[in-house]
């Protein structure tokens, strides 16, 4: 019975893994195009938008399924420290989950606070005082999403790559590919339109190759090298 119950672990997990990586991609990327096709050019100039009942609901429902994003990410996050076992070194462990809380505590804050500046505000500011409050919530979301939640994914890519490249969980060139994805977020992000993209694109590749993997029957990487030094 304890052989079945670890043989059905080894099965469930590298499964559950990639569906909780496509579901944050998929979640993630479609709050992102709402997001483009109802906000203005700049964000941060409140304007007819607000009023318009289009795009004001294209924003709440985006903002609505940032937290179940959230919540894959987490999954996400465990199910991969989970594969890593035994091998996983505790300095680039730690930064791996750190910088992952990290990341969704910030998309959290960033989007709580989008969405109580949705909820003040009925219409596009028209006093001095609340052009001043949107502004002051427009520019502290942006710098929560653009200055610290992305450049936080970018430490966890390169955390997870880091440990990738030396335990085998991925392959080696998605582990490359991910190094560069994150410098440049490090980088370019807030300057560089959509570099945020590239983010839940690689957790969405990375999880569609552990999924396929796992469906063909094959042993995973790590597994592989298990082996051969066995």
């Amino acid at each position: 019975m304890a052989g079945e119950s670890m043989i059905a672990k080894g099965l469930r997990t590298p499964r559950a893994a990639a569906i909780a990586g496509i579901m944050f991609s998929v979640l993630i990327g479609v709050s992102v195009v709402l997001l483009k096709l109802a906000l203005p050019p700049d964000p941060t100039e409140a304007g007819r938008w607000l009023s318009d009942g289009g795009s004001r609901t294209a924003v709440v429902v985006a903002i609505n399924l940032v937290p179940f994003a959230g919540i894959a990410f987490l999954w996400f996050i465990g199910v991969i420290r989970d594969r890593m076992g035994e091998r996983e070194d505790k300095f680039f462990a730690t930064v791996f989950l750190g910088s992952g809380l990290l990341f969704v505590a910030l998309l959290f804050a960033a989007t709580a606070m989008a969405f109580g500046m949705l909820a003040g505000f009925d219409a596009a500011p028209s006093t001095a005082a609340e052009i001043e409050v949107w502004d002051f919530g427009s520019q502290a979301t942006l710098a929560l999403l653009n200055v610290f939640a992305m450049r936080m994914a970018a430490v966890f890519v390169i955390s997870t790559c880091t440990i990738a490249l030396r335990t085998a969980v991925i392959h080696r060139w998605l582990s490359y590919i991910g190094l560069a994805i994150a410098i440049l977020m490090l980088v370019a992000v807030g300057f560089v339109p959509f570099v945020n993209v590239l983010f839940p694109l690689w957790i969405f590749v990375v999880s569609l190759e552990i999924l396929i993997k796992n469906l063909r029957g094959g042993r995973e990487p790590s597994q592989a090298l298990q082996g051969e030094s066995g």
